[in-house]
Protein backbone atom coordinates (compact mmCIF):
# COMPACT_ATOMS: atom_id res chain seq x y z
CA UNK A 1 0.00 0.00 0.00
CA UNK A 2 1.01 3.50 -0.78
CA UNK A 3 1.87 6.50 1.16
CA UNK A 4 -2.02 7.85 0.94
CA UNK A 5 -4.52 7.35 4.03
CA UNK A 6 -7.29 4.73 3.05
CA UNK A 7 -10.56 5.91 2.10
CA UNK A 8 -13.27 7.08 4.87
CA UNK A 9 -16.19 5.13 3.88
CA UNK A 10 -16.07 1.91 6.58
CA UNK A 11 -15.12 -1.50 4.51
CA UNK A 12 -13.30 0.37 1.67
CA UNK A 13 -9.50 -0.03 1.99
CA UNK A 14 -8.62 1.52 -1.15
CA UNK A 15 -6.61 4.74 -0.90
CA UNK A 16 -8.22 8.27 -0.14
CA UNK A 17 -7.13 9.62 -3.29
CA UNK A 18 -10.10 12.28 -3.22
CA UNK A 19 -10.25 14.75 0.13
CA UNK A 20 -13.81 16.04 0.96
CA UNK A 21 -15.81 18.23 3.28
CA UNK A 22 -19.11 15.44 3.05
CA UNK A 23 -19.16 13.18 5.75
CA UNK A 24 -19.98 9.51 4.88
CA UNK A 25 -22.88 10.12 5.56
CA UNK A 26 -23.57 12.93 2.82
CA UNK A 27 -23.66 15.50 5.50
CA UNK A 28 -20.71 18.76 5.62
CA UNK A 29 -19.36 18.68 8.94
CA UNK A 30 -18.36 21.57 11.26
CA UNK A 31 -15.63 21.07 13.85
CA UNK A 32 -16.02 24.57 15.83
CA UNK A 33 -18.60 27.63 16.41
CA UNK A 34 -15.83 29.90 15.35
CA UNK A 35 -13.59 29.90 12.20
CA UNK A 36 -11.56 31.85 10.49
CA UNK A 37 -11.17 30.57 6.71
CA UNK A 38 -13.15 27.63 5.10
CA UNK A 39 -10.26 25.12 5.86
CA UNK A 40 -10.81 25.82 9.64
CA UNK A 41 -14.44 24.94 9.53
CA UNK A 42 -15.14 21.89 8.56
CA UNK A 43 -13.03 18.53 8.73
CA UNK A 44 -12.00 16.97 6.29
CA UNK A 45 -12.50 13.08 5.38
CA UNK A 46 -10.79 11.00 2.11
CA UNK A 47 -12.23 8.69 -0.28
CA UNK A 48 -11.39 6.66 -2.99
CA UNK A 49 -13.01 7.87 -6.64
CA UNK A 50 -15.57 5.04 -6.56
CA UNK A 51 -16.85 6.09 -3.05
CA UNK A 52 -16.74 9.87 -3.74
CA UNK A 53 -18.43 9.56 -7.37
CA UNK A 54 -21.08 7.55 -4.99
CA UNK A 55 -21.35 9.94 -2.50
CA UNK A 56 -21.78 12.72 -4.61
CA UNK A 57 -24.47 10.79 -6.95
CA UNK A 58 -26.28 10.37 -3.53
CA UNK A 59 -26.28 13.59 -2.25
CA UNK A 60 -27.16 15.62 -5.66
CA UNK A 61 -30.23 12.93 -5.84
CA UNK A 62 -31.51 13.73 -2.97
CA UNK A 63 -31.48 17.26 -3.90
CA UNK A 64 -33.02 16.98 -6.48
CA UNK A 65 -35.52 14.33 -5.58
CA UNK A 66 -39.37 15.37 -5.96
CA UNK A 67 -40.16 14.47 -2.18
CA UNK A 68 -41.61 16.43 0.33
CA UNK A 69 -39.03 18.91 1.46
CA UNK A 70 -41.22 20.51 3.65
CA UNK A 71 -41.22 19.11 7.49
CA UNK A 72 -38.18 18.38 9.71
CA UNK A 73 -35.49 16.77 6.92
CA UNK A 74 -32.56 17.71 7.76
CA UNK A 75 -30.88 18.82 3.91
CA UNK A 76 -27.80 16.76 2.92
CA UNK A 77 -25.20 19.65 2.94
CA UNK A 78 -26.86 20.65 6.97
CA UNK A 79 -23.78 22.12 9.38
Amino acid sequence: MSGEPCCDVIGCDDNGEVVSRLSPEGYLVATGKKAYSFREAYRQFRYCKKCHDYLMSSVWNRINSSEDKSGDHVAPTAI
